[in-house]
């Protein structure tokens, strides 16, 4: 139960992290906030647990660990610039996607089984998802949706690849390469893109909610994702991540005024029903 819990409070620390995003993006550009993020939180992992960490990468070979750690890393690049080219709601709901991919990834790659009784539970799950993020209003097929599919597939990759690395390498190590990486991967773009930001001129809230999203959303939340792989399939962590713009919701009405719609509410409802009954098969096949 408690690695289904650990994955519910990533969805929280993310659900909140997403309405204060738009806060401090208006001040530091999309992936120079993304490069500090990373920076500040692979620093304070390393201070708090470097002696632990370093010795365990060491003895790791790429192998053990890359490709869930690009995966991460090119999901968070494309899930951004999906955003810039289409509405924000469609990339919601097409990124949430991830809950078919992840099982298919796994059948295909593990050659894992999904059982019958999960079926209704996923088609429950994206119908909510697309109540609660499309309402009916997705239209054409285009780069952005492209983009954020591409998301989808990396983020379902991230945890299919991520379970597998987690019986050689321990979550700590694994939290820190996948931040590592997803730095790099930040810093190309805003060094070539917005190497005319100047941080002088941001404000103490803007860098307080930068803090919040290296420290907890980052360091905070993939360090219970992979926690959790390490003792749940990812399939149901996947599902669990649905709960995401469910959070997103709740804050960005909260803290922004958004309001839901009585479909965006009955899509919440699906998917914590979808939720609960996915935590209840894993309980009961134990």
């Amino acid at each position: 139960m408690i690695p289904h819990l650990s994955m519910v409070l990533q969805s929280l620390l993310y659900g909140f992290g997403d309405p204060i995003s738009k806060i401090a993006f208006d001040e530091i550009p999309v992936y120079t906030l993304l490069s500090f993020r990373y920076g500040i939180a692979l620093l304070t992992l390393l201070l708090l647990a470097g002696r632990k960490i370093m010795p365990a990468v060491k003895k790791s070979h790429p192998r053990d660990w890359l490709l869930p750690c690009l995966s991460v890393a090119f999901s968070y690049v494309c899930g951004n610039i999906a955003i810039t080219l289409t509405a924000a709601t469609s990339v919601a709901f097409i990124r949430s996607l991830s809950v078919v991919i992840t099982p298919l990834l796994a059948w295909i790659v593990f050659h894992k089984k999904l059982s019958w009784k999960y079926v209704p539970i996923l088609l429950g799950a994206i119908l909510g998802l697309y109540l609660l993020c499309a309402r009916g209003g997705l239209g054409n097929f285009g780069m952005g949706e492209i983009f954020a599919l591409g998301a989808a597939a990396l983020m379902a990759g991230s945890l299919v690849f991520g379970a597998q690395s987690l019986k050689k390498i321990e979550p700590l190590p694994l939290t820190a390469l996948q931040i590592g990486i997803s730095l790099v991967v930040s810093l190309i773009p805003a060094l070539l893109w917005e190497n005319d930001y100047q941080p002088q001129g941001t404000s103490t809230e803007a860098w307080l909610i930068t803090l919040y999203l290296a420290i907890l959303c980052s360091l905070t939340g993939f360090s219970l994702q992979n926690y959790a792989l390490a003792h749940i399939s990812a399939r149901t962590v996947a599902l669990i991540q649905c709960t995401c713009p469910v959070f997103t919701a709740l804050f960005s009405f909260l803290l922004l005024g958004e309001n839901l719609s009585f479909l965006g509410i009955t899509g919440a409802v699906l998917i914590t029903i979808s939720v609960i009954a996915s935590i209840w098969l894993d309980r009961e096949k134990k």
